[in-house]
């Protein structure tokens, strides 16, 4: 699949989850839409992916999507996934993200091959994730959301101890949202990318799309090590008390 097949779909995604009527520029360029049940962020949040060299936004309401346009409208696309560059032209109060966006298709995927810990399959919703979960903490598990994945887990233990695990969940447009999860003390031994690499493996084989959304350097790593290209990033940003109102009305 080439880049241009793998921004297709990606942009489908993220189109659908906007959950109106918008489209990706071919051109480029910032689309801004009304999107009260936008999925793109919160509620009442105004949510902003980048792919490619186009962007669209959706905001809660119309006095917003005014103030947003108008606001964006200076910025080039690519700052639009910058939230200082973001803050620097809108009153934002509290923000999610930047995250990157990463996929992959078959012919780009680099499975770990090598031999190396044993990764056991188990259900989702399987006890001893929660327990890894209590490992990494509030933070990290909310990121990787295992407890929301349907796949089948894929995991590594040390003795009888889950240490690493990775899965996904479907997203629209047969998208599969992969999640990876290593215990603090296990990092940095590749147990990331060897648990990832059998969810990624698992999804193409469904034939779906692995999407890899991370804000932090190493999970980026771990997605890149794998094949996965990315393509743009997602911010969310809530503005501030009546930012989104009209004074005049």
């Amino acid at each position: 699949m080439t880049t241009d097949a793998l921004l297709s779909g990606a942009r489908g995604l993220w189109q659908e989850l906007a959950s109106v009527p918008v489209s990706f520029a071919l051109s480029g360029g910032t689309s801004v839409v009304v999107s009260p049940g936008s999925r793109m962020c919160p509620s009442g949040w105004v949510g902003l992916v980048v792919l490619g060299n186009a962007a669209i936004v959706t905001t809660p309401d119309e006095d917003t999507a005014g103030r947003v346009r108008d606001a964006l409208a200076g910025l080039p696309v690519g700052a639009l996934a910058d939230a200082q560059a973001v803050r620097g032209v809108l009153p934002v109060a509290r923000v999610l993200g930047p995250a990157a966006l990463a996929y992959v298709s078959a012919d780009g995927f680099r499975p770990v091959v090598a031999p190396g810990p044993t990764v056991e399959q188990v259900p989702a919703g399987h006890p001893d994730l929660r327990r890894l979960e209590d490992l990494a903490g509030a933070d990290d598990a909310g990121e990787a959301d295992l407890g929301g994945i349907t796949s089948p887990a894929f995991v590594i233990r040390e003795g009888r101890e889950v240490v690493a695990a990775a899965g996904y969940r479907p997203w629209p447009g047969r998208t599969a949202h992969v999640g990876v999860l290593t215990a603090p003390a296990w990092r940095g031994r590749g147990l990331a990318r060897v648990a990832g690499s059998g969810a990624v493996a698992h999804a193409l084989a469904a034939g779906l799309l692995p999407q890899w959304r991370a804000r932090v350097p190493a999970s980026r790593r771990v997605a890149l090590a794998l094949g996965f290209r990315e393509l743009g990033a997602q911010l969310s940003v809530e503005l501030a008390p009546g930012a989104g109102r009209n004074p005049s009305g």
